[in-house]
């Protein structure tokens, strides 16, 4: 049993430096470690793409602060990729300033309203392409060396700073609770040292059902988290675990993986019973209590007393919107020694000795609701959970999670710090100190295999995120971000000035609301080394200061929402966030692990997809019409980065531009003459030309930002899909809030459940018809009209006449917006949309009828013109005779 325990703890030395799912190699020179990530891009010829910024440091060498190495690894694009990429958009821009100067000497007077708005529009095209492409001119990589993180870890007295996780979740209905008890277990099985971080749940709806199933959680957690130390699982989300059929094994035990994984799976199924019958169990527990009293309607606890929060029968001060704030530690914070667990035995069904089987802590919060309060939604919720959070831990880091998010690499919290601890590079500007937070992109399981809508966000993540991390960093995206408490609370960083004389400025301002005792943890939240040690009970002094911080009134008169916290009253509420700390001069850093650090669920019905990239693009121009312009931004924000957060801010509005091209067809099936500009035949090749180019540049994108082709085009695609219908809906949206000052609510996405169908993508075919989906459906019928005209032009003038020759090449534009628009109508087709076949032949045969339409009314036209004339002289011949009497 000794040496197994032994066995144990080796083995658990060397997962604290895996990576990537491999185990940390050992450099033969001179004996150091290096993380697999670090190796596999060093290994001269294995990666043809990104090469190491500093060689010398790659292979070991130490940085500047006392001997002490670099905590990542920066990499940039080869000069064999980067300068061809560069050559081809300086000769894009000439050939669009080419394109311009031509159009204004060949100005269409037949027409000039529509040359005004072509020419328009190409100009903003191009000017929106410029604001898309200078942020990529220098991409930048970098790689957490967990290794050299174990050894400064190994070294320092205080080993790892704490964390503070926040989960956030509102409806058990609507976002489902399993998802949300996967978030949780998975946080409490992450590979970080268990008395460092806590776990705080918000339940914005303040139900029975996702307390009592935290409650499930700290008891399914006794058996599940030591399970994941024994074993070195991945992914330590139970329900995606149990999923795989098979993974790479890393624990020490091996041969007691079988039994121990039967036994687990096997009370995890039992446990997924108990949160599924939650909402039975409660209400008959309800009934039987409320029968005692009659009349009485509460939502009662299994321990007899009455539930604070809403009841399942709403009543004054007991429904949604109107309850008391409710705190409650679930599980308290462990002590600071490790405590093994017990042979397996009658009572025990797997042996934990020699395992850790401690939890961190777990707390239950629900905010005080109030009528006539507007309580901001998640922003307002997570807010809330950094003040309690202050109390309880007040860790000086903080990560956030969507509940429908799971950890997905236990090594992602250590990650996170090979950035936030580094004291050599920190992503530039002074080192990890003035970093603000680290960003992961996002990644999802229950996508279709092809991606039909583009939910993975490649292109966004791999691509322009990356780009970023050499203009101050890239920008916040809602989940899986981990922060500096102090940057959350408006401090500006170091390098311009002291975190202790900001927060005591602020405080006699008024900035942080009325709570003393918050105020005073700010300053420990600044400082790293401190150890969370949270209070044994919630004697009546805390508990007092903790409703004082989740009432909802707590924040009136303050600076919460817009200088303190996460930023109110726009729908991007993470970007504005992000933008706050990048222009008071903070830096962040985004990276990525292998496998993700993080993975969570999307959207895959087109609807609820759609729906989704509306918020978000209505957030976007929020934020161009708020005092989070970036134009107005102080000088500590770099200015590409400014560029940058300008084109996210403003690329909605140019798409009215494209839906108004995508739509001109339909002037072409009014007159044969109508052309947006002359000699139509020379506007066709610069468009082609410059059209070609920017899809070159794209293929340089995929090379580097290490996506696949499939990825690029979804994107494309999407983005069309988008453009017609999405935001241009957007800009209406903006219009009318700037017009009256009030907006529309916008509908949430809801998470995707399988339980209904056994069709794992039964949610792809779904079609939910919306006003949403005009737009686009007009476009596409637009096109096929046009491609129907252009196909029954070539049929009766001849491919050899001029006419015939401009209209096959025009149709090269309708074609391309067809196969954009691909997905879109494979969407609406619903369940017939699993046999594409069939939409390629109802295209063909509504082409087919429509070029048959114009051929015979083409000729149709001269017999017409004949007879009429032979009529008109008949009418003539009649008037000279006089009336038939």
């Amino acid at each position: 049993m000794a040496a197994a325990a032994v066995t144990r703890r080796n083995n658990a030395g060397l997962r604290l430096d895996a990576t990537n799912g491999d185990a940390v190699a050992t450099d033969g020179d001179n004996g150091r470690r290096r993380s697999p990530a670090a190796k596999r891009v060093n290994d001269g010829g294995k990666d043809d793409v990104w090469v190491a910024v500093d060689e010398s440091d790659v292979s070991g060498a130490t940085g500047g602060d006392g001997g002490r190495p670099t905590l990542f690894r920066t990499y940039k694009v080869k000069g064999r990729i980067l300068h061809p990429y560069r050559f081809l958009i300086f000769l894009r821009l000439i050939a669009i300033v080419a394109f311009f100067a031509w159009r204004i000497r060949h100005k269409n007077n037949d027409c000039a309203w529509l040359w005004t708005v072509s020419m328009a529009g190409d100009v903003w095209f191009g000017f929106s392409w410029l604001l898309n492409q200078l942020p990529k001119l220098n991409p930048i990589k970098h790689v957490p060396d967990l290794a050299a993180l174990a050894d400064q870890q190994d070294s320092s007295s205080g080993g790892l700073p704490g964390v503070d996780v926040f989960v956030t979740t509102v409806d058990p209905v609507d976002e489902p609770v399993l998802y949300t008890v996967n978030s949780i277990l998975s946080i409490l099985a992450t590979d970080y040292p268990v008395d460092k971080y806590a776990c705080y749940l918000s339940d914005d709806g303040g139900t029975l059902v996702h307390y009592e199933a935290m409650v499930e959680v700290a008891k399914f957690a006794a058996l599940w988290v030591p399970f994941c130390r024994k074993h070195c699982v991945e992914s330590r989300a139970p329900e995606n675990y149990f999923a795989l059929k098979m993974q790479v094994y890393k624990g020490g035990v091996p041969g007691e993986l079988m039994s121990d994984h039967r036994r687990v799976r096997r009370e995890y199924e039992e446990f997924k019973v108990r949160i599924d019958s939650l909402f039975s169990t409660i209400r008959q527990r309800s009934d039987a209590y409320n029968a005692k009293d009659a009349g009485e309607n509460a939502t009662w606890m299994a321990d007899g007393t009455r539930w604070p929060g809403t009841w399942i029968e709403p009543v004054e001060n007991h429904r949604t919107g109107q309850h008391a704030g409710i705190v409650q530690v679930i599980l308290n914070h462990p002590s600071c020694k490790p405590r093994l667990g017990l042979p397996a035995s009658v009572d025990n069904l797997v042996d934990f000795s020699g395992v850790d089987v401690r939890l961190p802590m777990l707390v239950y919060i629900s905010r005080e609701k109030r009528p006539g309060y507007n309580h901001q939604k998640k922003a307002g919720a997570t807010n809330v959970m950094l003040r309690v959070s202050a109390l309880l831990s007040n860790a000086p880091f903080v990560i956030n999670f969507d509940c429908d998010h799971y950890v997905n690499n236990s090594q992602a919290f250590r990650a996170s710090m090979c950035f936030m601890l580094d004291r050599c590079g920190g992503g530039g500007g002074g080192g990890g100190e003035n970093t603000a937070f680290v960003q992961f992109p996002q990644r999802f399981d229950g996508v279709d295999p092809t991606d039909r809508y583009a939910n993975h966000n490649r292109v966004l993540f791999d691509g322009t995120m990356l780009s970023l991390n050499s203009h101050q960093g890239p920008t916040y995206l809602g989940t899986g971000t981990m922060f500096r408490r102090v940057a959350l609370y408006g401090v500006e960083p170091p390098r311009w000035g002291a975190a202790a004389i900001q927060i005591k400025a602020m405080d006699k301002a008024n900035k942080f609301g009325s709570s003393t005792s918050f105020v005073s943890s700010m300053l420990d939240a600044a400082n790293q080394e401190r150890s969370i040690m949270s209070p044994v009970a919630l004697d009546e002094s805390v508990a007092g200061d903790i409703a004082t911080l989740t009432a909802c009134a707590y924040e009136d008169g303050t600076s919460w929402g817009r200088d303190v916290g996460w930023v109110y009253n726009i729908a991007t509420e993470d970007v504005v966030t992000g933008f706050r700390m990048h222009r008071q001069g903070w830096r962040s850093v985004y990276t990525s692990m292998e496998p993700a650090a993080f993975r969570g669920t999307a959207p895959i019905n087109l609807t609820e997809r759609l729906y989704q990239i509306l918020r978000w693009s209505v957030g976007s121009l929020e934020t161009f019409f708020s005092h989070s312009n970036a134009l107005l931004a102080s000088h500590r924000l770099h200015p590409l980065q400014r560029v940058a957060y300008l084109h996210m801010s403003t690329y909605p509005i140019f798409t009215v531009l494209i839906l108004a091209y995508n739509l001109f067809p339909l002037m072409w099936l009014i007159s044969e003459q109508f052309y947006i500009q002359k000699p139509f035949g020379t506007y066709l090749l610069y468009l082609v030309a410059v059209i070609t180019m920017i899809h070159v540049i794209g293929m340089f994108e995929v090379k580097w930002a290490g996506i696949t082709l499939l990825d690029w085009c979804r994107n494309e695609q999407f983005y069309m899909i988008g453009s017609t219908g999405v935001y241009p809906t957007a800009v209406l949206y903006m219009v009318i809030k700037l017009v009256t000052g009030k907006g529309t609510h916008l509908k949430l996405a809801s998470k995707q459940t399988t339980a209904i169908s056994g069709d794992k993508f039964a949610d792809l075919y779904a079609v939910r018809w919306v006003p949403l989906l005009i737009p686009t459906i007009l476009v596409l019928a637009v096109n096929v009209g046009a491609v129907g005209v252009a196909v029954g032009k070539a049929a009766a003038c001849g491919l050899l006449t001029e006419p015939g020759r401009l209209a096959v090449v025009g149709m090269a534009f309708n074609v391309w917006i067809l196969v954009l628009l691909y997905p879109f109508a494979i969407g609406i087709m619903g369940q017939w949309g699993k046999r594409p076949a069939v939409l390629f032949v109802a295209l063909v045969m509504a082409i087919a009828a429509v070029a048959l339409m114009y051929v015979a009314f083409r000729f149709r036209a001269p017999y017409q013109a004949e007879w009429s004339g032979v009529a008109t002289s008949l009418g003539q011949g009649s008037s000279l005779t006089g009336p038939s009497e």
